[in-house]
């Protein structure tokens, strides 16, 4: 945003009282509205300055104030961003005791979009004509539905209303699949490593997973028969293998499964190059299930299933044992989200670029002995240390303040503990921070000091 700009938005605050409190409250206001997006640079103290016709020193204060409520952050050579005050999060594992300061990255997830607000305003206004009936809609919402259909028409999945249901995230898209096409006993094909969520729900119903290795170049080929198999080409979690429409169409020639569940929750983060062709436009076996989780917002449980008709009639029959339907009102704010999606999706793209590749330089600089491929979609890095020493070193990490998640947990046998799963959420101005922890806590197993013995946690996302 121009200065003059941003002058002028301020101006009615400026009235009444010190002006550094008017200057801060204003500021404070345009954020909350999400007329100044998380994330926007906002002019310098010298130049706002100039163009509000005040001294410096009540842009200073001002600013002082904002940084102290968590408003604004700053940092040498790249200027002030707008940000809201961070809340700690409530994990269903917290050790009671445990402070309440640490950076938890296990959980690989971008703050809310200040395009939701607005989605959210709309969709309270929307949501009058629909209290008259009993507002159960096991297959989701036909405004939902239409939104979704349209999204992956765009991204080159030609698709109808009718081929979507609207579930409360990809993993309960997973679970409905295993309920409908699965019985105890049953082998199901899970990529590895793959994001433990998957294979928690696999175990849950007592089937056998059976492992398809998966690095940052591709698929290890062949892959074991299966009646079903779980792959995540786009952006794949852990490691952040983006597929070719080459190794798709090879895969597919190949894989000897019945149904194929397409995990797409990154597939509209793809950072580097164009999006490949997405899986289901190439093979029929494909079910493809969506998220609004990663590129748009956790806290908004909406997700999808694209399939036939008839297999989505399936998956609404199980629902009725499980959870009936979806809430109404996030199906609402998600269709109101994804008419936004262009404009919430490159910002997105861009604060990832930014994170990762700052995430990287500093690690490449900081522990040169660690290895990891550059992701080109996703927001995670897969980190290779030197020796098998991951689960310790996240141990050490938790006690001096940051969450991560060691190899292990992404795996069917608990192998892979040369590796750790980071993700690149957070703003890259905090990257130094999460490094020289880092490099602390490879220092404590390096030095073979036992860690505080937390327990570590098998809840990630």
């Amino acid at each position: 945003m121009t200065s003059d700009r941003l002058a002028e938005l301020l101006a009615p605050w400026l009235d009444a009282g010190p002006a550094y409190l008017g200057l801060a409250a204003g500021l404070r206001g345009l954020a909350l509205d999400g007329r100044l997006p998380v994330g926007t640079r906002i002019a310098s103290e010298r130049q706002l300055a100039l163009v509000l016709g005040v001294s410096r020193n009540t842009i200073t204060a001002a600013y002082d104030v904002l940084r102290s409520e968590g408003y604004l952050a700053s940092a040498r050579g790249g200027g002030s961003r707008v940000t809201l005050p961070a809340a700690v999060p409530a994990r269903p594992d917290a050790v009671p005791g445990e402070r309440p300061d640490i950076w938890d990255l296990s959980v690989a997830a971008l703050p809310a979009p200040a395009a939701l607000i607005d989605s959210v305003t709309e969709a309270a206004l929307a949501l009058h004509p629909l209290l008259a009936g009993h507002g159960l809609y096991p297959l989701g919402l036909p405004e939902t539905r239409e939104a979704v259909a349209d999204h992956l028409t765009r991204r080159g999945l030609s698709t109808r209303a009718d081929q979507v249901l609207i579930t409360n995230g990809s993993l309960h898209g997973w679970d409905l699949l295993l309920r409908a096409l699965t019985r105890p006993g049953v082998r199901v094909l899970v990529e590895q490593p793959t994001y433990p969520a998957v294979l928690d729900a696999v175990m849950s119903h007592r089937l056998r997973p059976v492992a398809f290795p998966v690095t940052g170049q591709g698929w290890e080929m062949p892959a074991p028969a299966t009646a079903l198999a779980h792959l995540i080409p786009d952006g794949q979690n852990p490691t952040g293998f983006l597929a070719t429409t080459a190794q798709r169409r090879n895969l597919l020639r190949q894989l000897r499964a019945e149904v194929i569940a397409c995990d797409e929750t990154f597939a509209d983060l793809v950072l580097d190059g164009s999006p490949p062709v997405p899986l289901g436009a190439l093979d029929e076996r494909v079910v493809t299930l969506g998220s609004m989780s990663k590129a748009f917002w956790a806290g908004l449980r909406v997700g999808w299933v694209r399939a036939d008709r008839d297999t989505l009639t399936r998956l609404a029959q199980i629902r009725a044992g499980t959870d009936l339907a979806g809430p109404v009102l996030e199906q609402l704010i998600a269709a109101r989200l994804l008419r936004r999606a262009d404009a919430v999706l490159a910002e997105r793209r861009a604060l990832l670029r930014r994170s990762r590749d700052a995430l990287m330089d500093a690690l490449t600089l900081a522990l040169p002995t660690w290895r990891f491929h550059r992701p080109a979609a996703g927001m995670v890095l897969w980190i290779e240390m030197p020796e098998a020493r991951a689960t310790r070193l996240v141990a050490h990490a938790l006690d001096i303040g940051l969450r991560l998640t060691a190899g292990p947990r992404f795996t069917i046998d608990g192998t892979a503990d040369r590796w750790f799963r980071l993700p690149y959420t957070l703003p890259p101005e905090k990257v130094a921070a999460v490094v020289d922890l880092l490099v602390d806590a490879a220092g404590r197993v390096d030095s073979g000091a036992p860690p505080s013995g937390n327990k570590q946690s098998r809840w990630t996302a």
